[in-house]
């Protein structure tokens, strides 16, 4: 049995040939840093999301970490965001400087609970950050008003998982003051290598943004700001922009196969990550909740099929970052660390395979 748990191969299958077209095109042209390709691919994602700006750069930390410069942010000033999720959210504060302020999540989405920001705030939060985790975005609207209620706090969604979901109808990336995500390959939109963007309406921001991706140039070897090396190479904006020419119909596909696993395990009462109402998850990853996780895996392992866990220590517990704040303060996070798995999902997924994980879930908890 060999089912992937991201099937890239398939994915590059059906579109080879604009793939190919689009690297040769880079290839012939030889622009290989800021090619023609970069701002093609800016404009086209400007459309998609309706934001007025997108800013390519390097990889989603990148994005995170320029959008945090361009507030300027540093040290003494504070961001508040969630312990559930990928180290890269909080590694950019701690590199500026600053100093994460970790929130408890929601325990049903797994995202970061808007209802605990407030008490969160201090005259030091110069941020909020929330994650749309595993494709599905946080209850962004309240917490763009609790920033408002303090000053018009700028709010940075970290999108990295979650590019073309949806919150009541606007999309992920165009919900706060900035938007970042990345093209990571086995993102829902990836590219081939390491990238990311930065989405915002506000025309400073992104003139700050595309200063300092540059070194903070404004023009050739005039460097007005501070900034880093965080372009994002044409060639992988060239992939990007040929795998655009499928993502509406791998989205649908997304949904369709996110809504068929929530029935199938629906149906024996399996717990999972919920997904709201009015939140439109792209599954980056679909995860469950096993009480008896280790069992559960190796019953996968043992079938060949590959699962992960996303993620499996809070970030206010790991080594790096546990002296900067209370360890226990989180203690939904600290619970669902030890719950979460994630299955196999993309948008090639068979509806064979997908019933036979679902299966081999069933039995495996049984079993366990």
């Amino acid at each position: 049995m060999s089912i992937p748990f991201i099937d890239l191969k398939a994915q590059y299958r059906a579109l080879q040939p604009q793939i190919q077209a689009r690297i040769n095109a880079v290839l012939e042209h030889g622009q290989y840093i800021m090619g023609p390709e970069v701002r093609e691919l800016e404009e086209r994602l400007e459309a998609y999301t309706g934001a007025k700006h997108c800013i390519t750069v390097a990889s989603g930390t990148e994005a995170l970490l320029i959008s945090l410069m361009a507030l300027g942010i540093g040290p003494g000033d504070e961001v508040i965001t969630t312990p559930f999720t990928f180290v890269a959210t909080a590694e950019v504060i701690v590199l500026l400087g600053a100093k994460p302020v970790f929130v408890d999540i929601e325990p049903d989405t797994c995202n970061i609970d808007a209802n605990l920001i407030e008490a969160a705030i201090t005259p030091r939060t110069k941020a909020i950050m929330p994650v749309s985790l595993y494709g599905q975005p946080a209850d962004m609207d309240k917490i763009n008003a609790i920033a408002a209620r303090h000053g018009n706090i700028p709010v940075i969604e970290d999108a990295a998982q979650s590019f073309g979901a949806e919150y009541k109808g606007r999309k992920s990336c165009n919900l706060s003051s900035i938007g970042c995500t990345s093209f990571f390959p086995s993102k829902p939109l990836g590219c081939y290598g390491d990238g990311g963007a930065i989405f915002t309406s506000d025309d400073a921001i992104a003139q700050a943004c595309r200063e300092i991706r540059v070194h903070g140039q404004s023009k050739r070897y005039v460097h007005t700001r501070v900034g880093v090396g965080g372009r994002m190479d044409t060639l992988q904006c060239a992939i990007v922009l040929a795998k655009l020419e499928r993502f509406d119909w791998e989205i649908a596909q997304r949904f369709e196969i996110g809504a068929r696993y929530n029935q199938l395990l629906d149906e024996f009462g399996f717990k999972r990550v919920i997904q709201r109402a009015d939140r439109t998850s792209v599954y980056g990853q679909f995860t469950v909740l096993c009480d008896n996780r280790e069992a559960v895996q190796s019953s996968f392992q043992k079938a060949g099929i590959p699962t992960a866990v996303h993620y499996p220590v809070p970030l206010n517990e790991q080594p790096a970052y546990k002296h900067l704040c209370c360890p226990d303060c989180t203690p939904i996070a600290k619970e669902t660390a030890k719950k979460v798995m994630s299955l196999p999902m993309s948008a090639d997924f068979s509806y064979e395979d997908q019933r036979t994980v679902c299966n081999l879930l069933k039995t495996g908890v049984h079993d366990a």
